[in-house]
């Protein structure tokens, strides 16, 4: 009798996570609507009467690094006035006139808050170029590598020759490409997913991190625990991809970027990817490359989980 009521809740469970989830989800709609319409104009007010500064100016004197700028973002991004909510998507050409304007809006003294309008500059910088940088490094994902086109056939060849100096590759079309861990005799069909960026990414990592790009190829032909080296460095752009599209890398560069982030920037958190993960690779010494997907999910969860300190900043140290 114990087992059939045992297995009666155990089939309830589900249903009963999904209600609380429900209930859960609800009560924060509900917070952040009553939050958003009534308690924050409230606050708002109540806390410029109290200090004679606006949210902004107090958010400049209680935060740095990437908690302000995420602050300064959330305030702009939720604010009634339509001069604030258009200054997250201001172009970077146009950040100097923004921030004249946001003065002007909220009454505030440059003789009085001199240091408003370095630090409302450099803020509107990190955000516009967070967005400015997703949408290059779309672009490059988004061109595929073309065969006829002589400098991605360079680059692919410059790949070759940086992880394999001492080895000729004796044709474009060859099984000797497995070598350096593509699946096939022409490595253009690896690159579907993720385009040209993937073959650059490879390539920012061999020529700026040559000793540690020998290293890791060399560990990745470890008889039990190898892996192959380009496709799973292919893998890694799509992760670093995703997690820049998400906004999870804001907190990171953020604090590792003081001014605007680029596409040189992105290429860093890359390789820092690349390292990390084969050494995480050989600490988890998975039973079979089969359970890749498995060990890729957990590293990606791992990374995500260090993306969420708003003090983070992944660089390669070695």
């Amino acid at each position: 009798m114990g087992s059939v009521e045992t297995r009666r809740e155990f089939l309830c469970t589900p249903d009963s996570q999904h209600s609380k989830f429900k209930r859960k989800k609800m009560f924060i709609s509900l917070w952040e609507f009553f939050y958003g319409h009534f308690f924050r104009f409230w606050m708002k007010w109540l806390l410029r009467q109290m200090t004679g500064k606006c949210e902004l100016q107090r958010i400049f004197d209680t935060y740095v690094g990437a908690q302000r700028t995420h602050r300064i973002e959330n305030s702009l991004t939720y604010s009634k006035n339509k001069v604030l909510q258009k200054a997250t998507l201001v172009v970077q050409s146009e950040v100097d006139k923004c921030v004249e304007d946001i003065m002007k809006e909220k009454n505030i003294n440059p003789e009085k808050d001199a240091s408003f309008k370095i630090c409302m500059k450099a803020c509107l910088l990190q955000i516009s170029g967070y967005k400015q940088l997703y949408l290059d490094v779309e672009s490059v994902r988004k061109r595929p590598y073309d065969s006829d086109n002589l400098q991605h056939e360079k680059l692919l060849l410059k790949l070759w020759n940086l992880l394999m100096p001492t080895k000729k590759l004796k044709a474009r079309i060859s099984k000797q490409w497995a070598d350096i861990g593509f699946q096939g005799d022409d490595p253009k069909t690896d690159f579907r997913g993720m385009g040209i960026l993937g073959l650059i990414n490879l390539v920012y990592f061999s020529e700026n991190y040559t000793s540690e790009a020998h290293q890791i190829l060399s560990r990745s032909n470890h008889p039990k625990l190898g892996y192959s080296y380009a496709i799973v460095g292919i893998n890694l752009t799509e992760m670093a991809y995703s997690l820049l599209k998400s906004e999870a890398l804001k907190f990171h560069l953020y604090n590792f970027v003081p001014g605007i982030p680029t596409m040189e920037h992105f290429h860093q958190f890359y390789c820092y990817l690349v390292y990390e993960f084969d050494k995480f690779w050989f600490e988890e010494k998975p039973e079979s490359i089969m359970y890749f997907n498995m060990y890729r999910e957990k590293f990606h969860e791992k990374i995500k989980g260090l993306l969420l300190d708003c003090n983070v900043s992944l660089t390669l140290k070695i």
